[in-house]
């Protein structure tokens, strides 16, 4: 067995999300957020260089030697996939994997509540899982697809780059298309979708233009789309799509989003006060005819008010979460303060004292 996949098998066992093999450096796992180097000798460029190369089928070999970065998926049969990305350095050739359970977590293993789940049951319209990078939203995503695939006879078409968790067979028929392995391109995959009879389509990321146009324009056509998107909260997230688009069209796309957005799920991920992982804090934002109205007219700075006084329809601002987190004793002051918006509201009162509305 290779060092590397010794290395992989491991992650499971200590409850790690990511390895990093980088040149000149010992091999580095992260826990509950923090880099850690393993007690051994550092890699040599020579021996990272053969490590990660001899995991690479031809074709991946050929797309990293033309790009110098490759994405790919690497399953290890009983113990899990691996998301990797394969670059080249200063010092040499690095690698980072990320380590994907072999079971689908459910959103109850998450700490998704109703009102999330209840996005994945919609018949139509766009669905937003956002956040910073490792903030969970793939394992989202996957427990909300599997909510559904496990109760509902509908046709879901993912659409990933790379596939990441594997659906097992329940009432849903689940067809998953790679990038560059099943298809040219997400945009491709998109345009496509619309003559495969998809009831819902889950898209990875929507990473550039042409796709988010697509996105919208299949959540308009009476698809439920899921997708992500790197913004860190739920109203930062419509200023981010409508900046995607030239300024001559944001008034035709604020009008689109007003009419397709189903809901927007920011959420990152905290330490824990017993060190024993990581927890999920998550903002939830549903479309109502006020923030139709607001997406519509450009009003998106007012959309955090609307969502204090919309408690009561199942919408939370990430400081509510994070003070509820924080109050029950599940985080820390020190990493409550780390990542509150509002620093003072969150230690001043716990969250039932507040005033809403």
């Amino acid at each position: 067995m290779s060092l590397l996949d010794q290395l992989l098998r491991k992650m499971p066992e200590v409850k790690v999300s990511d390895l990093h093999i980088s040149a000149n450096m010992p091999p580095l796992l992260r826990m509950n957020g923090f880099l850690n180097p393993l007690k051994m000798p550092a890699l040599t460029p020579e021996k990272t260089e053969q490590m990660i190369l001899e995991i690479l089928t031809p074709q991946q070999k050929e797309t990293f030697q033309k790009y110098w970065d490759l994405d790919f998926c690497y399953e290890i049969a009983g113990v899990g996939r691996f998301r990797a990305n394969v670059l080249k350095q200063r010092q040499g050739v690095d690698a980072v994997f990320r380590y994907i359970p072999i079971a689908v977590p459910s959103a109850k293993d998450l700490g998704l509540n109703e009102t999330i789940v209840s996005l994945a049951h919609l018949h139509q319209g766009l669905v937003l899982v956002t956040g910073p990078t490792r903030s969970g939203k793939t394992a989202t995503l996957a427990a909300l697809i599997q909510a559904v695939a496990e109760t509902e006879p509908v046709h879901i078409l993912t659409i990933e780059d790379p596939i990441e968790y594997v659906f097992p067979v329940g009432k849903a028929l689940i067809n998953q298309r790679e990038v560059n392995k099943h298809t040219q391109s997400t945009a491709a995959a998109l345009r496509a979708a619309l003559r495969e009879d998809p009831d819902i389509i889950m898209v990875g990321e929507m990473r550039d233009l042409e796709t988010i146009q697509l996105a919208i324009s299949a959540a308009e056509t009476g698809h439920l789309v899921l997708s992500t998107l790197q913004t860190q909260s739920a109203h930062k997230t419509i200023d981010r799509i409508v900046d995607s688009f030239p300024a001559n069209q944001a008034p035709q796309i604020r009008a689109m989003l007003s009419e397709s957005l189903r809901g927007v799920i920011s959420q990152q991920l905290l330490r824990r006060a017993d060190r024993k992982g990581m927890v999920l804090a998550t903002e939830i934002l549903l479309a109502t005819p006020s923030l139709s109205n607001l997406i519509r007219d450009g009003k998106t700075f007012q959309i955090p008010s609307v969502m204090q006084t919309s408690v009561s329809l199942g919408m939370r601002k990430m400081d509510d979460a994070i003070s509820e987190l924080l109050w029950s004793g599940v985080i820390t002051k020190e990493e409550a303060l780390r990542v509150a918006h509002i620093k003072k509201d969150i230690m001043d009162k716990p969250p039932e004292k507040r005033k809403v509305g």
